[in-house]
């Protein structure tokens, strides 16, 4: 466990670079796919990786809550020195995992049908488009897994070990995908057939990665699987509980920015492609607000563990000025370069005038969003997980009246002004059971005053 000097302004930016660069390699690979499939098949391969590629995002992102749970039980047991349920928490998650894995795998025909039931393309499009998921799903049990391990790197504060995960994943998939569909001519089942292959190998890389770190501090003697800890009926429901909680929590958000969505289109196409523009720097800003809400995580997670509440709030108020700082300079990029970067992104006349229009609202959002950021890291840390389920659904509806009261008379301004009073909302949620959750973390004798 840290002491409160240790946890510098510093340490702190040191801690979230790798995390920052983990979080922009998904985005990075789905890139890479784009532009393989781009240049070496035609436009229908392009739109069924784009469908495929949609289909297994929404999909796995339902699934997060397998990172963020253990993370928050990952941290908690470190600070407390128990490398014992740290181990057992490992293999609870990869348990569920498998198991959700595998529950996919049963049900791949049922979704499958409700999939291309909901998008809507050309013969051969979807023709493609299934293809390339009936490959893919096979590699279901593996991406989870790697969830589950991504989830003990960020609770024990390993993000260099993260980021070595996302790499080599990121890495042999484009190799693989240069090899099947360009050298070996497969097109779309050879770029599905080379993210199965690499799912698997990251699921053995990122389990000996693992295993070497938690091995080191296995107390000698000891089996490296607790079964009897892994299977105790307790821990076991506190996982479950858990999961369900950030389940619906993220469920909420995902469809609250379905609906976004889904309401810019009401609109016209221009508007939605403006929108969906201006979606790209809120998720720009997000790989930098994420990767300081990883560290508050497990610094949070693990002060919780240990009963230091000194710890807890030195490094709660200074990842959150960090996280203030990026938020006030990417908005003021955004702010003046803006226009710019939409150029960057579309040359249509109609689609830049609407952007630049808008512009101003994505720009607020990007400067007040790092509180909820902060505040999901803070609770998923101390696996306070009921009240981020509680707070997101709060949000949720005030996001939904607010939209009701506005869009009538402000149109998509509405909408805009709308999205912004949900953010603002889900950190306010949560500041309402921050006083609770921090008099969890028992307060340290040797705290250290006046540090800020």
């Amino acid at each position: 466990m840290k002491n409160p000097a240790e946890i510098t302004y510093r340490d702190l930016l040191l801690r979230a670079l790798p995390l920052i660069l983990a979080n922009m390699a998904g985005p990075l690979l789905g890139l890479a796919d784009t532009a393989i499939i781009g240049n070496l098949g035609d436009t229908a391969a392009l739109g069924a990786i784009a469908f495929g590629a949609l289909i297994f995002s929404l999909a796995y992102w339902s699934f997060g809550f397998l990172r963020m749970s253990t993370t928050g039980f990952a941290a908690r047991a470190a600070g407390a020195g128990d490398s014992t349920e740290v181990r057992a928490i490992m293999g609870r998650a990869l348990l569920l995992a498998l198991a959700l894995g595998a529950s996919l795998l049963l049900a791949q025909a049922p979704l499958e049908w409700f999939a291309f039931f909901l998008l809507d393309g050309s013969a051969s499009v979807e023709s493609a488009a299934r293809e390339y998921y009936r490959i893919r799903i096979w590699g279901a049990p593996a991406a989870l897994s790697v969830f589950a391990l991504s989830g003990i790197l960020v609770g024990l504060g390993r993000g260099r070990l993260l980021l070595t995960l996302q790499l080599f994943l990121n890495g042999l998939n484009i190799a693989l995908d240069l090899l099947f569909a360009g050298v070996l001519q497969m097109g779309v089942p050879g770029i599905a057939l080379g993210t199965l292959l690499a799912e698997w190998a990251t699921l053995v890389f990122g389990g000996l990665l693992v295993w070497r770190e938690l091995a080191a501090g296995k107390p000698a003697g000891e089996a490296f699987w607790p079964l009897a800890r892994i299977l105790d009926r307790q821990a076991l429901g506190r996982t479950f509980s858990a999961n369900g909680d950030i389940l619906l929590r993220t469920l909420t958000l995902v469809l609250s920015f379905a609906f976004f969505t889904n309401q810019s289109a009401r609109f016209g196409d221009v508007t939605l492609a403006a929108n969906h523009i201006l979606l790209q720097f809120l998720a720009f800003a997000a790989f930098f607000l994420d990767g300081y809400a990883h560290v508050v995580e497990s610094v949070a997670g693990k002060a919780a563990g240990a009963g230091r509440r000194d710890v807890f709030d030195l490094a709660v108020r200074r990842s959150t000025a960090i996280a203030c700082g990026t938020s006030v300079l990417l908005a003021l990029l955004l702010l003046l370069a803006g226009e710019q970067f939409v150029s960057w992104l579309t040359d249509i006349p109609e689609v830049r005038l609407a952007a630049g229009e808008l512009l101003h609202y994505a720009v607020v959002y990007v400067l007040l969003c790092f509180a909820a950021f902060q505040l999901d890291g803070i609770f998923i840390g101390v696996s306070h997980s009921r009240q981020l389920r509680n707070a997101a659904l709060l949000a949720a509806g005030i996001f939904l009246a607010a939209w009701w009261l506005l869009e009538g008379s402000l149109a998509v301004a509405g909408l805009w002004r709308a999205m912004i009073v949900f953010v603002v909302a889900r950190a306010c949620a949560l500041l309402l059971y921050l006083p609770g959750l921090r008099a969890s973390v028992s307060r340290s004798a040797d705290q250290s005053a006046g540090m800020a």
